[in-house]
């Protein structure tokens, strides 16, 4: 038995010490020829007060030719910005808010702003300088001087700032012409996002004619233009650019879960500036044209009237109720003729015109109304409203007048 154990012992070892060899054999390495290094020539340490300099800078990886297309892009970006860099500023603002408590707190705010005429006037967002009890404007070189308020109009989120021009001298910016936009159109925006001053993003036109509300409550501004091109707080107020450094809208808005750029974003267009800056310049406030009526939007709720009862159309304005002395009162529109209930909602004034049409435009809805009368209309302009009264079509001469403040 002895003489059996130590037999298979002596075959497990030569098995073993066969597997060894193969296992070595495998892991030894391949000697590497020698390496010659090259001779080092070091760098000569510069003689003091010789103007060479220290490093030499790396070549660039990727040189663009002469006549490529992306290389002249790159020169009108830094034109543009080049041209209308000094008009953009950097707006600081100071408001009292309140506590619990109603004790006053200080709040501060920043936003953006350009140059609009050599007189001292900054353009800015309504929502930038609302409520503020102090503004302080820094230029381009870093000098800041205090501003007030000349004129606002927030229906348009749009505000005219002035600051001393003998103070610091002003670099006016060139309109443009937003009716010639195209999308998919290069633009540049400048502005100070999170106070970073002078910062400029690229983008496209994504959309043009879009619609987006007002700080004043109820309202909207039409003819919105949509970018891709960065912006994020504290560039409202700065100027959206073509790539001929004309001004084409003022950054106002973002669409964004973060508050931050998320490609989507909303300019005023600059032919509402041309509109409405010459008269908070002149008479600090925009003169916005009116009717004299209280609306009720049918694309919203027809189905509930209907429901109820009422023969109304399923788009269009119903008139609640009419201004006494008002454009509409004078040329006969009528507001609610009896009272029902619709749902929860008791004395409903129901039976008044229904508005269907302002000059042969369609409306559907009350932005519609508010869009038109903003874009198409001044104080004083004699339109034609087409309303439904009892089943059958009018159409009525209106001449509008200034809205009360």
């Amino acid at each position: 038995m002895t003489k059996k154990i130590l037999s298979l012992l002596i075959v497990l070892w030569l098995t073993l010490g066969a597997l060894g060899c193969v296992a070595l054999q495998t892991v030894t390495p391949t000697a590497l020829p020698p390496v010659t290094a090259e001779p080092v020539t070091p760098i000569p340490p510069a003689t003091v007060g010789s103007a060479q300099p220290t490093s030499t800078p790396g070549a660039p990886i990727v040189v663009a030719h002469p006549d490529d297309p992306i290389a002249a892009l790159e020169s009108q970006v830094e034109a543009v910005y080049a041209a209308v860099g000094d008009a953009v500023v950097n707006i600081s603002v100071t408001s009292l808010g309140y506590d619990f408590f109603m004790n006053a707190i200080p709040q501060e705010g920043t936003g953006s702003g350009f140059s609009y005429d050599n007189a001292g006037h900054i353009v800015t967002n309504y929502h930038v300088v609302e409520n503020a009890n102090d503004i302080q404007v820094t230029f381009a070189d870093g000098v800041t001087i205090p501003a007030t308020v000349v004129g606002s109009d927030p229906a348009n989120d749009l505000a005219v700032i002035k600051v001393d021009p003998d103070k610091h001298a002003l670099s006016p910016v060139s309109l443009g012409d937003s009716g010639t936009l195209r999308v998919g159109q290069f633009v540049v925006a400048i502005g100070n996002p999170f106070g970073l001053e002078q910062t400029v993003t690229f983008g496209v036109i994504s959309s043009l004619g879009r619609v987006i509300s007002s700080p004043e409550g109820g309202r909207f501004i039409g003819e919105a233009i949509q970018t891709d091109a960065a912006i994020n707080p504290g560039n409202s107020g700065g100027p959206l650019l073509d790539l001929g450094g004309r001004v084409i809208g003022v950054n106002a808005q973002i669409v964004s879960p973060s508050r931050a750029n998320a490609g989507i974003g909303f300019a005023i267009p600059v032919n509402t500036v041309r509109r409405v800056v010459p008269e908070l310049i002149a008479n600090g406030h925009y003169a916005h044209p009116w009717m004299g009526v209280e609306l009720f939007d049918l694309s919203r709720w027809a189905k509930a009237l209907q429901q109820a009862g009422e023969e109304v159309p399923d788009e269009g304005l119903l008139i609640l109720s009419v201004v006494p002395g008002s454009p509409a009162d004078e040329v006969g529109l009528r507001g609610g003729q009896r009272r029902i209930t619709v749902g929860n909602a008791r004395d409903f004034p129901a039976g008044g015109d229904v508005i269907t049409a302002l000059n042969g435009e369609k409306l559907s809805n009350w932005s519609d109304l508010n869009i038109y009368l903003e874009l198409h209309t001044r104080v004083g302009d004699t339109i034609q409203v087409t309303v439904l009264r009892e089943g059958e079509e009018l159409t009525l001469p209106l001449t509008l007048i200034e809205q009360p403040q």
